[in-house]
This record gives structure tokens, C-alpha cells and sequence, in this order.
């Protein structure tokens, strides 16, 4: 695509999410929702000391699981676009064959605590209309199988024992309602949305009055759908859950270029599915997951980790194997993840930062490329982070005094400089066998101060020129942050095809360009399909790491501009 860099004069610009601060955006996604969206978290009835709560949490682990696991298929998603034949047999067939014999959610609950989870979120119902749980609304369900055992009870009850807190998925969606009243299967449409069928809300009401009403207390909720009236019908039932998706951004698949002011969730798979596929796979390794966790952490986000049990009930090795790894780097290292909340800047480099909410420690967690060898000393400077009399330094973990095999003492030490903190420290704690375990070591840093104020960009709106073909994209520098000058632009990439929450496509940067001083500035791009979908984004690159403005999303050329606002 041809970029040109022009100044602005006299345009008219739509409404679009913001950064109004480092660590803080718009919630507000730019423009009308799509069917099915939830953007209207501004009435959110999320109670604030649950809410923090919540992001005290960190962790979370997803169970995508439902019947037609058996066929190893996307879950439900499979029914849009299917044969009249295909549907039936799906209905009717696939329940006569699912009997998960191996499956032992205790088992699941114990693996889960030894990984640091802190919450479960289970899906009682995906769009397919399946209950995993005992329900009278339906014969779509659980109890009309041979397993014709409550899956969902057993799995909030097991995570209960273990001290992981309980949480439901609920889809408001629902592709055996639409099929039952000879509606079309599909997503994403008014025609199939609960608000314009009122019998498959009470449909939804119903299941979701039985959820609240017969499983306990629940502390997540997560609608993946138009929710709007089920959510007042939740917090009126448990008035103390807290709703995740449906009253707080809740991205799939990526996770934002900044923290946002509030809670968050980034919802993650280990492969490219949610739910088991044996073939067609292709999972992260452990150290990228916790990496992704590290980066949703320093954003202040929760990361919520997927599994997709096989239709047994065991986990893939795969999965299990991730989780085990996750649980060791946990073990040692999750005191950086608990109730904790950004520092002024996410990251330096590789270096990734968390503190505690209280302020008693900061976090810097080392996450380079090449792995720290065993026994080998490393000197990180943290320009950030300012030392003071009772600053002290140690590596989670390890005692600082001995290291196997060596006669060296693996003592952290630190000194203070102009440009920044300097540490001196070592990886001395043996975690495998080969002493080649390539994950992040963790600097616990105590009474520092910070020691810059980073630069604030925003991001503002887009214009299509008419009859070039081009977008103009807006930001704005709002806070120079001291600097002479610094370099600004774009990113931009594709989410057509996307579900509303989802992001996979990578980012496009635009040139750079110098600033002087606050101030608008603007890219033209030219090559973005004027029926497609885009979003895009402003960028400032301070010398330490990229600053980012709010994602915004470019409708196609053929909505009228007043359906933007």
C-alpha cells in the first residue's frame, strides 16, 4: 500500500476510541455495534470491590468443551452454512454418541491450581444450543446423552474444592432454537438476535435463571453475544458476579498496545482452536504462553488461558504438558502476577513490568529472545525506575547465596546511574535437568521511584477522500514529555472475516515521521479495500518502547458516515 504523510485542514471526523493516557484508553469501540456486540460498558453493574477483585486474580483458565468435540471440529461455529442434512444429524445424532468415560474434572482442578490459575470460566452453552448442564428448557442437552451426567457441576464443583474460583460462559446465540423455529443458522445478524426474537430471549432467560439460580454462587460471567437484558438478569440473580465479556473489553486472540483504564481480559488458545482438534492444530509453546500472560499482566489485563478437552474428558498432551510448564514458572515466579497492576511504562525492551497494586514491589521480568544461561551474569539497566536508601533487588526464587556446583555466591547487586538503574545479577536456580530452562527469570525491585514520565499519543479518527480511494488516518501527540522531538505514525491491519472480539491479522506500520512539539499529525493511505474492514492505530516511539493511541475501527466506504457516531 502507498502511504503520504499531509497536514489536516478543515475535515470532518467521526467518533473514535481514544487514548486518553498511558495505561488508560476509550472503552467505547468507534461507531455503531455490530449485531451482537457488547459495547455499552458505561452501565456496567460490576461492583468496584469485585471488580478488583477480579484483576487481583490475573489467571484464568477457559474450558471449551461441548459435543461435537467427537468430530474434532470448530466448536458450533461447523452449523453456519451447513446442509439441512448435516444439522440433523448434528442435533440428533451427535448426543446418542458422546460419553466422555474418562473424565475427571478433579483432575483438571488439581493440574489447573499447580499452574497458579485463580478463576474457571466453563462453557455451559456455545452457539450450538448444546447445554452442559441439566436443563429443562431443551432435550439439546447433557442429560440426553450416555454420559447423562451434569458436566457443568462437576466442573464447578471440583474447581471450588481446589480454591479456583467458579465462572460460566453462556452464548446467547442459539443454532438449535434458530433450527427448532426454521430460521436460518447464522451469526452476527440482527435477524438472529435475541432482541429481534423475543422467544429465544426467554429461551435465554430461562437457561440462564436455571444456571444462576441451581449452581451456587458464581464470580465470572462471560456472554458471547447480545447480552444486554441477560446481564441486568445476572447481577439482579448474584448481584456480587462479575460479568467479563458483555461489561468489559474482552479481546481474542491479541492483546492491545496499551493498558486500559479498568478491567480487561485477554482471552487466549493454545493452539489456533478453542475446542479439541486433533489434526489442523498448531499450538504455542509453553514459554510463548507465558510470555502472552507476562504482556497481558504488564497491560494490566487478565489472561484467560484455553483448553478444549478431547471428547473422552482427558487433556490433549499437548495441553497438559503447556500447563505443567506454566505451573513451573508460576511456582516461582507468581507473585508478579498477583494483584498487581502497570507501572508507568509496560516494558523496556524485553523487559516487562508489573508492580504491586500496594506499591511494595516492583517486577521486572526478563523476557529475551536468547534465554539467560545458568550460572552466567547479566547487567540489565532499567531506565524507568529510579532507586532510593531502601531500594533492594533479588531474583524470585532463588536465595541469592548459593548456586549448584559453584563456589561463586549469585548475590543480585545494583548501583545507581544517570541513565538508569543498573543490575548485576545471575540465573542460579536449576530448574531442569540441562539448565537450558528457557523461560523469564523475575526482578523483584522494592522502595523505587519512577524516573521519567513517558510521552501521551492519541489516537483521533479517518476520512475517505473522494474518489481516490485513499483513508486519511488522525492522531494526536498530546504530551511530549519533555523530549525535542519524536518519531509518530500508524498501524493498521484487515479484521474482515473477524468475530467481533477476535484479531489475528498482523500490524502494517506506516513511515515514521518527526514531531516538534503537541499536535495533530496524519497519514494517507492508499490500498484499503473501500468495502473491507480495517482498524488502526497511533503510535509514538519513545527511546525505550512504542506508545500507543486506541485501536480504531475503518467501516466500509458503504455506511453512511452518520452510522459511525
Amino acid at each position: 500500500m502507498h502511504v503520504v504523510s499531509r497536514p489536516i485542514k478543515g475535515l470532518q471526523w467521526v467518533a473514535a476510541a481514544a487514548l486518553l493516557g498511558v495505561g488508560a484508553v476509550s472503552m467505547q469501540a468507534q461507531g455503531k455495534p455490530i449485531a451482537g456486540e457488547n459495547t455499552d460498558f458505561t452501565h456496567s453493574l460490576n461492583k468496584p470491590d469485585r471488580t478488583e477483585w477480579f484483576r487481583d486474580q490475573g489467571f484464568g483458565l477457559f474450558i471449551h468443551w461441548s459435543v461435537d468435540s467427537q468430530l474434532g471440529v470448530t466448536i458450533s461455529h461447523s452449523l453456519v452454512g451447513a446442509s439441512e442434512d448435516y444439522d440433523d444429524r448434528f442435533f440428533n445424532d451427535l448426543p446418542k454418541t458422546f460419553d466422555p468415560t474418562r473424565f475427571d474434572p478433579s483432575e483438571w482442578a488439581r493440574l489447573a491450581k499447580l499452574a497458579g490459575v485463580k478463576y474457571v470460566v466453563f462453557t455451559t452453552k456455545h452457539h450450538s444450543g448444546f447445554g452442559m448442564f441439566a436443563t429443562k428448557t431443551t432435550p439439546f442437552n447433557i442429560m440426553n446423552t450416555p454420559f447423562h451426567r451434569d458436566a457443568t457441576k462437576e466442573i464447578l464443583d471440583a474447581f471450588r474444592k481446589e480454591g479456583i474460583a467458579p465462572g460460566m460462559y453462556f452464548s446467547p446465540d442459539d443454532f438449535y432454537w434458530l433450527h427448532e423455529n426454521h430460521k436460518l443458522i447464522q451469526r452476527g445478524t440482527d435477524a438472529v438476535q435475541p432482541s429481534e426474537n423475543p422467544g429465544l430471549l426467554k429461551y435465554d432467560s430461562d437457561q440462564l435463571t436455571e444456571l444462576m439460580k441451581n449452581y451456587g454462587p458464581v464470580d465470572v460471567l462471560f456472554f458471547d453475544g447480545e447480552a444486554t437484558s441477560l446481564r441486568q438478569l445476572a447481577w439482579k440473580m448474584q448481584p456480587n458476579i462479575v460479568i467479563t465479556r458483555g461489561a468489559m473489553l474482552s479481546p481474542e486472540q491479541t492483546i492491545p498496545g496499551v493498558p486500559y483504564d479498568g478491567p480487561w481480559e485477554a482471552n487466549d488458545t493454545m493452539g489456533d482452536a478453542w475446542q479439541y482438534q486433533p489434526q489442523n492444530d498448531h499450538y504455542k509453546s509453553g514459554t510463548q504462553l507465558i510470555h502472552r500472560l507476562i504482556e497481558t499482566r504488564a497491560k494490566g489485563g487478565n489472561f484467560l488461558l484455553n483448553i478444549g478437552p478431547k471428547p473422552n474428558g482427558e487433556l490433549a498432551i499437548e495441553q497438559e504438558e503447556r500447563l505443567r510448564e506454566i505451573a513451573t514458572w508460576m511456582f516461582v515466579n507468581g507473585e508478579a502476577i498477583y494483584a498487581t497492576r502497570p507501572w508507568i511504562i509496560t516494558n523496556e525492551g524485553d523487559v516487562w513490568f508489573t508492580k504491586k497494586k500496594d506499591g511494595s514491589a516492583l517486577y521486572a521480568m526478563a523476557a529475551p529472545a536468547v534465554p539467560w544461561k545458568m550460572g552466567q551474569w547479566q547487567e540489565l539497566v532499567l531506565h524507568s525506575v529510579k532507586a532510593t536508601a531502601k531500594t533492594e533487588v533479588s531474583v524470585l526464587g532463588a536465595n541469592g547465596e548459593v548456586m549448584e556446583y559453584s563456589n561463586q555466591k549469585p548475590e543480585t547487586t545494583y548501583r545507581m546511574e544517570a541513565d538508569g538503574l543498573h543490575i548485576h545479577t545471575i540465573r542460579s536456580q536449576r530448574i531442569q535437568d540441562n539448565r537450558q530452562w528457557p523461560n523469564p527469570v523475575v526482578l523483584k525491585i522494592t522502595n523505587v521511584e519512577p524516573a521519567l514520565t513517558p510521552p501521551r499519543v492519541k489516537t483521533l479518527s479517518y476520512s475517505r477522500e473522494a474518489g481516490s480511494g485513499a483513508v486519511r488516518l488522525e492522531g494526536e501527540m498530546i504530551d511530549m514529555a519533555g523530549a525535542k522531538s519524536l518519531k509518530v505514525g500508524f498501524e493498521y491491519r484487515t479484521i474482515e472475516g473477524e468475530d467481533v472480539n477476535s484479531r489475528t491479522a498482523p500490524w502494517t506500520a506506516t513511515p515514521l515521521e518527526t514531531v516538534t512539539a503537541a499536535g495533530k499529525f496524519s497519514v494517507t493511505v492508499n490500498g484499503i479495500p473501500a468495502g473491507s474492514r480495517y482498524e488502526f492505530r497511533a503510535v509514538v516511539h519513545h527511546p525505550l518502547l512504542a506508545l500507543y493511541g486506541g485501536d480504531v475501527r475503518i467501516r466500509p466506504a458503504d455506511i453512511h458516515p452518520a452510522d459511525n457516531k
